[in-house]
């Protein structure tokens, strides 16, 4: 298999785990190489909440999940294993990912889905970053 159709199975195996989410969220982009998610919440310069996304780079593909930015235990939660596909606070990259590390990262994207659909977490998002429910 070339890295072409290795980096094509590894996307669209991490844009499943993202797909149920999409009918409660907004989708920005949804094309063969990348797939954005984003919350109905407007932040104080009237963009939305970004919630995740997988892109395809040139030499990974990228998984990002802005709520393990966001709240802190989701963080620390991250198993080693998957802490090592990190880049930056919120991305994963990946080549190719195996069942276990896309089991974790499904359990996670659930909690943060769910996390950030909290309307304590919302309103203190508000006053942090000035963002309104919309």
């Amino acid at each position: 298999m070339t890295e072409k159709n290795t980096f094509q199975a590894t996307f669209e195996q991490l844009k499943a785990i993202l797909k149920p989410y999409a009918g409660k969220l907004i989708v920005v982009h949804d094309t063969d190489k990348a797939y954005y998610l984003d919350t109905p919440f407007f932040l104080k310069n009237k963009q939305r909440l970004f919630f995740g996304a997988v892109r395809i780079g040139k030499a990974y593909v990228s998984f990002h999940l802005m709520p393990v930015y966001v709240i802190s235990e989701l963080s620390k939660s991250i198993s080693p294993e998957l802490k090592k596909r990190m880049q930056g606070k919120s991305c994963f990259n990946f080549k190719t990912v195996d069942d276990k590390l896309s089991k974790e990262l499904a359990k996670l994207t659930k909690t943060g889905f769910k996390n950030f659909t909290d309307e304590a977490l919302l309103k203190e998002l508000g006053k942090r970053w000035g963002s309104a429910v919309r």
